[in-house]
């Protein structure tokens, strides 16, 4: 399933890119939460990436072997591409309320949603600070983890959108033991390691130079780190400049900053524009292009949607990922066939 995003944002441009390939079609059965008009539009302006797709209206009339939009309005809707309006914050979230009913009810496998402009989207159903608190509380509050992911790098958060003079108050043991636990499972499960290796960085700069620099280090994060150590490989907390400096994140699989910009300026650098946002911990699957809605390119037919594909790859390696892990966890004798 596909959300729109902001309807005057880059979202459909990168939807329509990427669903020209037609290969993917071997793969999955796409569903974009829209409506025909919205991409007709845009895909006006796009004549080099062609796209056909059936209207459907319900997935009783979903065809397997074409890209399929679910009209979630009739309505005439005037799209302004760049401009931040109410307009577009509205019928984002009903591609999203539909998209995650869809996914609630099975009728979808998993979710790629384009992104959405974090103000204009806020209204008495949407009252979050992005697509990952909001699809926390859809799911019934189960604890999620924003996970950034680009080829072997995967950075954890356990802070998200928060300011920086709040993230110290959120920085506890049980909060950090509880990002570890989500991490070294979807390690596991969704991306097939066995035995995942993952560090955490400190908060404070120097990892806090024996508690000269703050004392988070020393009261929370390394008890955090030692009690986790009887369930999982973790290691830390290693001082966040020098670990990226060093290389030191190609031994690991997985890493767990504290705030969102010490592991997203570092992920974003490293990623070269292809990294993906996967939303783990939920038994459901979300992924997401790790960027905006890019209002000042909007409409003008030159946005990059590498990213975009990567997340939908990731999204049907997940799905693939998932199955195997509960195809050999039911089965002794796949298990132990995997250990030797």
């Amino acid at each position: 399933g596909f959300t729109c995003g902001d309807l005057n944002g880059i979202g459909i441009e990168l939807i329509i890119k990427s669903l020209s390939d037609n290969r993917l079609l071997d793969f999955m059965v796409p569903v974009i939460f829209a409506n025909n008009k919205c991409l007709n539009f845009y895909k006006k302006g796009l004549p080099e990436f062609a796209i056909n797709y059936a209207s459907i209206n319900d997935f009783s009339k979903l065809n397997p072997k074409q890209v399929n939009v679910m009209n979630c309005w009739e309505e005439e809707v005037a799209i302004t591409p760049g401009e931040t309006s109410e307009i577009g914050g509205k019928y984002a979230l009903i591609s999203l309320e539909a998209a995650v009913t869809a996914l609630k009810n099975n009728h979808i496998d998993g979710l790629v949603t384009a992104p959405i402009h974090k103000k204009n989207i806020q209204s008495p159903s949407f009252n979050f600070s992005g697509h990952t608190p909001y699809l926390q509380h859809a799911f019934g509050n189960t604890e999620n983890l924003m996970l950034l992911v680009a080829d072997n790098l995967r950075m954890a958060l356990v802070t998200e959108h928060i300011t920086i003079q709040e993230v110290g108050t959120y920085i506890t043991k049980d909060k950090i033991k509880q990002k570890l636990t989500i991490l070294n499972s979807s390690l596991k499960k969704d991306f097939g390691i066995d035995a995942p290796r993952i560090a955490v960085l400190a908060l404070n700069p120097h990892a806090g130079d024996d508690g000269l620099i703050g004392k988070e280090e020393i009261e929370i994060i390394k008890p955090a780190i030692k009690e986790s150590k009887q369930q999982m490989l973790v290691y830390g907390p290693y001082s966040a400049d020098a670990f990226f400096a060093r290389g030191q994140h190609e031994k690991f699989d997985g890493v767990l900053a504290m705030y969102h910009d010490q592991g997203l300026i570092p992920f974003k650098t490293l990623s070269f524009g292809n990294g993906v946002n996967y939303t783990a911990g939920l038994d459901k699957i979300r992924t997401s292009p790790d960027h905006g809605t890019a209002y000042d390119i909007a409409g003008k037919g030159i946005a990059n949607h590498n990213s975009f594909k990567e997340a939908v790859f990731l999204a049907i390696d997940i799905y693939n990922s998932r199955n195997e892990y509960l195809e050999i966890s039911n089965n002794p004798l796949k298990i132990k066939e995997k250990q030797l």
